[in-house]
């Protein structure tokens, strides 16, 4: 596995960045520790990127006054959000998956539990851990019914490791019912529901656009689009769709895009298809104070962290991802009680499943049938608004997973017995 991150970092920058980020990994994690908080206890929670790394945070926030915190993740898209979390005593990449790696972490780190987010599960820290009597431990399991770990061969490599997990906390029951199939007849395994609910909805409800926070945002156009975290796939879709719109709809709303990685390279792609189309666009950077965006088409946003605000000023919302390979959040704009539209590929989203059964996600194929979702919204506001409570309502019904999940940690920890 390590030759082939070498070899693939040579042609992939955020491979290169993930292997750069783990040199002298050992030594900073040791610093930190000398320099963290004196707790006897130490929770240690693992998770690749962004999505899991929100699934954590409800849990760490309810740990973090009786636990030292150790966070480590995977992937380098996560690094500056970890780096800028203030609930945490060390923070850093996870040395890779090797028995003699994951006896030095152990060692050095001495967690009184570890915790695993969603799916990312590395064997020789699970094999060593439950070898020196660490309660280990996943938070909003998810297992979909298309894993490549319910294959033959790679289910009975999973079997010898999700037998050693002292708790499994799955998001759904058919979650907890495809891990049973990886566990022992014995295993505990309850059904907990997903924490990021719980976070996202908490956010949504704290973003405010009470200030301008895009020059010439009062002179959006009624209705707006926002289509978040995508990808060229997604945008070649997403752009036929919306060129096409003006023989359909009175007024073209505005299209504001947010490409799921802002790197200079993608803006150029974006520009350039913008172009071919002959839409008219102003990137984000660009924009002044007396900006007027009423004869632009697209917005193009060429930095982070805008997403959340974004939906919430949008009349619907396109979650990209979905033609790529797999959907993003979608929960964002369905906790702000915006309808929620994507792609085909769903398989890895509990939530938008749920979505597409209560009908306030629709799902999407090709260029033509959003195209005719885009108009029948725009032209239905009262739609809109119903199937944005739906969406809210769906997010609300699925609160409450951080604290079903907090208390079997806990007994798991003390070793009480568990809830009923």
């Amino acid at each position: 596995m390590y030759l082939s991150f070498r070899i693939a970092g040579l042609f992939n920058p955020k491979i290169r960045a993930g292997i750069k980020g783990r040199k002298n990994v050992f030594e900073l994690i040791q610093t930190q520790l000398e320099n963290a908080r004196k707790i006897h206890q130490t929770a240690w929670f693992h998770f690749t990127s962004v999505g899991e790394f929100e699934q954590a945070k409800p849990i760490i926030e309810q740990m973090k006054d009786q636990f030292r915190i150790v966070l480590t993740y995977f992937s380098p898209s996560v690094h500056e959000d970890v780096m800028k979390y203030p609930y945490a005593d060390v923070k850093s990449y996870l040395p890779f998956d090797t028995v003699s790696n994951a006896k030095r972490m152990i060692n050095l780190i001495e967690p009184s539990i570890l915790v695993f987010s969603k799916f990312d599960i590395w064997p020789n820290y699970v094999w060593v851990a439950a070898q020196q009597d660490v309660p280990v431990v996943l938070i909003a399991g998810t297992l979909h019914s298309k894993s490549r770990r319910l294959y033959p061969i790679a289910k009975s490599i999973f079997k010898q490791v999700h037998k050693y997990f002292s708790l499994q906390c799955a998001i759904s029951t058919l979650d907890a019912q495809r891990l049973a199939s990886i566990s022992p007849p014995d295993a505990i395994i309850c059904v907990t529901g997903d924490t990021r609910f719980d976070r996202v909805y908490e956010r949504a409800k704290s973003v405010s656009t009470d200030e301008e926070f895009i020059y010439g945002q009062s002179t959006l156009r009624d209705k707006v689009i926002v289509a978040g975290s995508t990808y060229h796939d997604d945008e070649m879709i997403l752009l036929d769709a919306y060129s096409e719109l003006e023989e359909s709809v009175s007024t073209l709303p505005h299209l504001i895009l947010v490409p799921h990685e802002p790197t200079p390279e993608r803006i150029k792609e974006i520009k350039k298809e913008l172009n071919q189309k002959e839409l008219s666009y102003v990137l984000f950077s660009e924009l002044e104070p007396e900006t007027n965006l009423s004869q632009t088409d697209v917005i193009v946003i060429d930095t982070v962290g805008l997403l959340a605000k974004l939906y919430k000023i949008g009349t619907f919302a396109f979650v990209g991802g979905s033609f790529h390979g797999s959907v993003h959040n979608v929960m964002e704009p369905a906790a702000m009680a915006k309808p929620v539209i994507f792609g085909p590929t769903i398989d890895n989203s509990y939530e938008a499943k749920l979505l597409t059964y209560h009908r306030a996600g629709i799902i999407v194929r090709n260029a033509r049938e959003m195209k005719y979702t885009f108009v029948d919204l725009l032209s239905n506001p009262k739609k809109v608004d119903k199937l944005g409570k739906i969406a809210e309502s769906v997010i609300q019904e699925n609160l409450g997973a951080s604290e079903k999940t907090i208390e079997y940690i806990r007994s798991v920890v003390s070793g009480l017995v568990l809830p009923d």
